[in-house]
C-alpha cells in the first residue's frame, strides 16, 4: 500500500508542471483515445507529456491538479510575449535578446522556448489560415511563373510558365519562356491583356526580384522596381505584392499553375518549341476555358462574358518593349548619347539630367516636365543628329556667343500629343 501511494505522489509531483488542458481539449482526447490513438499520439496532439495522457485516461475524463503559485521573471509579460512571438514568428531567441534590451531580463533561450510553447499550435494554424476572397469583374489578375521540365525533340528542357489568371472568371493565359527575367514578366502580362482584350484594375504577384525591390513582412511597406512603374502607368493598373511567404494569397494563380504543369504538359513530349506553344494555346482554348470551375461551377469562358466589359480597353497601345524610358545628362557638346549615338538638347542644359523617351521611332527629350527636343530615330551607328536651335549662341555655331540670352525655344508639339502617342501622361 505504501508503495502504491509512493507512487501517487510521484505522479502527482511530476504532473504539477504539466499544464493543464481545457475541458473540450480532453474530451476530444477520450474520442480519438476510443477511434484507436495511442498514448504517444496523443500527447504529440495535444501538445503535452504521455504520463499526462495516461492520467487522463485512467481518470476517464479531466482532473484537477495543483499547481503552486511561483514568480517568474516572465511575469505580467505574457501579452508582451504572444505579441513579439508572432511578429517574430516563433523565434525564442530573439525574444530573449528583446527581453534583455528592453526590459533587462537576462534569461536563458529554454526557458523562453518553454514560456512561449503554448502559442506554438497558435502560429501554425496562424500561417496555414487563408481567407477565401472573391473579385468583382475586371478588378482583379493573378500572375505568377512556374518551373518544370518539358521534352522539346530529344531534349529534356528547363522551362518557365507564365500563368495569368482573371480574378473573377478564371480565364488563363499561359505562356512558355525559357527565363524569368523582367522583360518575361512584361511579356507575360501584355500577352494577358491581348488574350483577354482589356486591362484589369490591379495586377497581384508574389515578391520576384524582377519587380519587387523589398517588401518589408512587419510594416508591409513595398518598394517595386521603377520600370514596373513605368510599365505599370503605360497599361493604367495598380501592381499588388502579396504579404511575404504568403503566396497563397494569390492562390487562384498558384492553383493554376499546378493546373497547368499536371494537365497540359506531364507526359507530353513536342518536336518543337514552335508545337510546344501551339498545345499550349489550344488547350487553353478547348480545356482550360471551357471546364467547369471547381469554385465558381461555371466554365471560366462562359463567365468571362460578364467580366471583358469590365476591363480596360487596350487603345491600341504599342507593346511596352518599344517604349525605353530613360534618364541621360547632357554633355559638354550639348546632346545626349544614346547606342552610340548623340541627339542635341539646348545647350543651357549642359550638366542637367533630362528624361529621354525613345517610341514611334522618336527620341523624345523632356526637362522639368517640358519638350526640349524632338528627333528622328537614328539607324546608324556613331552618328550625330544636331537641330541648329539648340546650339543659337555657342561660339562657332551661329557667330559669337549673345550678349543677351534669348528665351528659350517653344515646345517642338503640344504636350498633348506626346501623351497621346504613350496613352496618357508620363
Amino acid at each position: 500500500m505504501a508503495i502504491e501511494n509512493t507512487g501517487k505522489t510521484a505522479s502527482s509531483k511530476a504532473m504539477q508542471d504539466e499544464t493543464m488542458l481545457e475541458n473540450e481539449e480532453v474530451a476530444a482526447m477520450m474520442r480519438l483515445h476510443e477511434a484507436g490513438w495511442g498514448a504517444k499520439r496523443l500527447a504529440r496532439e495535444f501538445g503535452c507529456a504521455r504520463n499526462t495522457v495516461r492520467r487522463y485516461l485512467r481518470e476517464g475524463g479531466p482532473v484537477s491538479f495543483y499547481q503552486p503559485s511561483r514568480r517568474t521573471a516572465f511575469d505580467g509579460l505574457d501579452d508582451w510575449l504572444r505579441e513579439r512571438f508572432l511578429r517574430h514568428g516563433g523565434n525564442a531567441d530573439v525574444i530573449r535578446q528583446e527581453l534583455a534590451s528592453e526590459h533587462g531580463i537576462v534569461i536563458g533561450l529554454r526557458s523562453v522556448e518553454l514560456r512561449v510553447q503554448r502559442w506554438r499550435r497558435e502560429l501554425k494554424a496562424q500561417t496555414r489560415a487563408t481567407v477565401r476572397f472573391e473579385t468583382a469583374p475586371g478588378q482583379q489578375m493573378q500572375i505568377d511563373f512556374g518551373e518544370t521540365r518539358v521534352w522539346i525533340g530529344n531534349e529534356r528542357v528547363r522551362v518557365h510558365v507564365f500563368v495569368a489568371t482573371l480574378g473573377y472568371s478564371r480565364r488563363l493565359h499561359v505562356r512558355p519562356s525559357l527565363r524569368e527575367r523582367q522583360a518575361d514578366w512584361f511579356k507575360g502580362m501584355e500577352g494577358s491583356f491581348l488574350r483577354f482584350g482589356g486591362v484589369p484594375m490591379e495586377v497581384l504577384f508574389d515578391n520576384p526580384k524582377a519587380l519587387v525591390e523589398h517588401h518589408d513582412r512587419t510594416t508591409r511597406e513595398v518598394r517595386f522596381n521603377d520600370r514596373l512603374h513605368t510599365f505599370a502607368r503605360y497599361w493604367s493598373f495598380a501592381p499588388k505584392a502579396c504579404a511575404p511567404f504568403r503566396a497563397r494569397t494569390k492562390g487562384k494563380d498558384e492553383r493554376g499553375v499546378g493546373y497547368v504543369k499536371k494537365n497540359a504538359i506531364a507526359g507530353r513530349r513536342f518536336e518543337s518549341w514552335s508545337a510546344f506553344e501551339a498545345h499550349l494555346d489550344q488547350w487553353t482554348r478547348e480545356i482550360a476555358d471551357r471546364r467547369i470551375h471547381g469554385t465558381t461551377g461555371i466554365a471560366p469562358a462562359e463567365r468571362f462574358a460578364e467580366e471583358a466589359g469590365a476591363l480596360r480597353p487596350l487603345g491600341g497601345k504599342a507593346p511596352f518593349g518599344q517604349l525605353r524610358d530613360l534618364v541621360r545628362k547632357v554633355q559638354a557638346d550639348c546632346a545626349i548619347d544614346l547606342d552610340t549615338n548623340s541627339y542635341s538638347v539646348p545647350w543651357r542644359l549642359i550638366g542637367e539630367s533630362v528624361q529621354v523617351v525613345v517610341l514611334g521611332g522618336r527620341v523624345v527629350i523632356r526637362h522639368a516636365g517640358e519638350v526640349v527636343a524632338d528627333h528622328p530615330v537614328c539607324g546608324g551607328r556613331r552618328q550625330r543628329i544636331v537641330d541648329r536651335a539648340h546650339l543659337i549662341g555657342v561660339i562657332g555655331a551661329s557667330g559669337p556667343v549673345c550678349s543677351e540670352v534669348p528665351p528659350p525655344p517653344a515646345l517642338l508639339r503640344p504636350l498633348a500629343e506626346y501623351e497621346a502617342l504613350v496613352g496618357g501622361a508620363w
